[in-house]
């Protein structure tokens, strides 16, 4: 028996490794299942790691509810190394000595808490006149982006060795982790 036409709709948490994007989960579910109708419940740094809710079939209708709801993250923040995608993976552009008290750092991350304007970074999925913002810093151009109202509700400093800050946030759809 063939165990794909089996499923009809629901929601199944995908374990997204590094390397892949959102939408390369997307695909890989429609080559397994056999289902066209699959959407994912929010995009994901190609970096990140964790739970992807993937919604099929009818649940995919309930994808626009739970995109716009809260997230939480577990994150590293790399002090004293500016990069050109503003995360690990990009190229190196300065690097500094990280010179700062553990008092010093968490009051840092503390001042994200509430609401603030967040310029999206070039390296995202968001699209400008029809282009990945991505594509276009690829393509080494830069164009202007409007800032967009964020929320971060929680930050928690797990654990500081520096250069390297854990924390865990808890924010609103559409803030950008790596440009905290």
């Amino acid at each position: 028996m063939d165990n794909r036409k089996s499923i009809k709709s629901g929601i199944i948490n995908v374990y997204k490794e590094a390397g892949y994007t959102s939408h390369d989960v997307v695909a890989k579910m429609r080559g397994i299942l056999g289902m066209k109708k699959i959407g994912h419940t929010g995009t994901l740094d190609p970096d990140a790691t964790g739970v992807l809710p993937v919604c099929i079939g009818k649940a995919t209708k309930v994808c626009e509810l739970l995109t716009g709801e809260d997230k939480t993250y577990r994150c590293v923040m790399l002090l004293g190394q500016c990069t050109d995608t503003q995360d690990a993976s990009g190229c190196v552009l300065s690097e500094c000595p990280v010179n700062l008290t553990e008092k010093a750092v968490e009051e840092a991350a503390r001042s994200f808490l509430g609401a603030y304007d967040q310029v999206p970074p070039m390296y995202s999925a968001l699209k400008v006149q029809g282009k990945k913002l991505y594509e276009l810093a690829r393509a080494g151009k830069e164009v202007e982006r409007a800032p967009r109202r964020v929320m971060i509700h929680r930050l928690e400093v797990i654990s500081i060795d520096l250069p390297r800050v854990v924390m865990e946030v808890t924010c609103s759809r559409g803030t950008y982790i790596r440009t905290l």
